[in-house]
């Protein structure tokens, strides 16, 4: 039924006017998505002709070397703008020593990448929880991580990825002082060109648990407390990124995404750096198993997701759905 003039409301702004079709959203819209924000992580491991999904994580597979290039390939071609590289070794000791092994998986991936796709983004993890066989991230005496031993040995870990032709090294282990100590060696060695995308508010978290699974770096006895963040605590984080940027840091990190978005947008506004957010493991299973339930229309809350990591500061977002996401936009 048409309104009459006489119960026609009298207003100067009807919002609704902006809304009104596609286009019109389009036109006003304040944050955008764009295939060139998103990094795809790939977890490589030994072998030939590897794809081995993961049970937690449906869509995402262990790949050899050859299989992660493919992967990669479709990525780019999806318009995706780089992939972060975590590293799966046939073997593991106390001390993660393969992790630093220039024939290793993630060091192969590198080189193979930069060969065949040179216009691709190629960041490495670094850290040792995916190399050592108690599965924490540093060097233990007992059951502590030894701080300044640990620093060390990623030193060499990231040496062995930018000698391998990495444009950025993300050190993940939240050890204190390891960005100084990359960017000192990286720089001594003649790599100043490689960048340093430091997770720097990487919080203890829940959502962790089927990347642990995919990069088989459950630790073996206690918990990770005593390097990663308390989800309760803003203005360490802050204090993170600001010692990780004096330090030499290019981009920081925030993860994981979606439970800290007050924390991205904290960030983003103090610093105004290029800021990433890691929309992990946990948060993509979760949107997975609701949708294979039938309780969610999953690319309609992929979508949201995304825009909400951005929305509140993200430049990068570090997404399994990066292929996805991507090809929709």
């Amino acid at each position: 039924m048409v309104t009459t003039s006489s119960t026609r409301l009298a207003l100067t702004r009807r919002p609704r006017r902006l809304r009104r079709t596609e286009a019109i959203r389009s036109l006003v819209r304040e944050t955008r998505l764009s295939p060139d924000c998103f990094i795809l992580p790939l977890f490589v491991v030994e072998g030939n002709s590897v794809r081995r999904e993961i049970s937690s994580m449906p869509g995402v597979f262990q790949l050899s070397v050859d299989e992660a290039v493919k992967e990669a390939a479709g990525a780019r071609a999806d318009g995706v703008a780089g992939v972060l590289l975590f590293g799966l070794p046939a073997s593991k000791d106390a001390s993660g020593s393969s992790a630093a092994d220039p024939d290793a998986p993630v060091q192969a991936a590198v080189r193979a990448l930069k060969r065949d796709i040179p216009d691709l983004i190629v960041v490495t993890d670094v850290c040792l929880c995916e190399y050592t066989s108690h599965g924490h991230c540093g060097i233990l005496d007992g059951e502590e991580i030894v701080n300044d031993v640990t620093v060390a040995h990623l030193v060499d870990v990231a040496l062995s990825h930018a000698m391998a032709g990495a444009d950025f090294v993300a050190p993940s282990d939240m050890m204190d002082g390891r960005v100084a100590a990359i960017r000192t060696a990286l720089d001594e060695r003649g790599f100043e060109r490689t960048g340093i995308m430091a997770y720097a508010a990487k919080y203890c978290s829940a959502f962790y648990g089927p990347f642990r699974e995919a990069a088989d770096s459950a630790p073996q006895f206690g918990d990770r407390r005593s390097h990663q963040m308390d989800p309760a605590n803003v203005e360490e984080a802050l204090r993170e990124v600001a010692m990780d940027l004096d330090e030499g840091a290019d981009i920081v990190m925030v993860k994981p995404a979606l439970t800290y978005l007050d924390v991205i947008a904290k960030i983003k506004a103090r610093f105004n750096q290029p800021t990433a957010a890691y929309h992990v493991s946990g948060e993509y299973a979760m949107l997975k198993a609701a949708a294979r339930n039938g309780w969610i229309d999953e690319t309609r809350a992929m979508m949201e997701t995304l825009t909400a990591i951005r929305r509140a500061g993200a430049d990068i977002i570090i997404t399994y759905y990066a292929r996805e996401a991507a090809r929709l936009l």
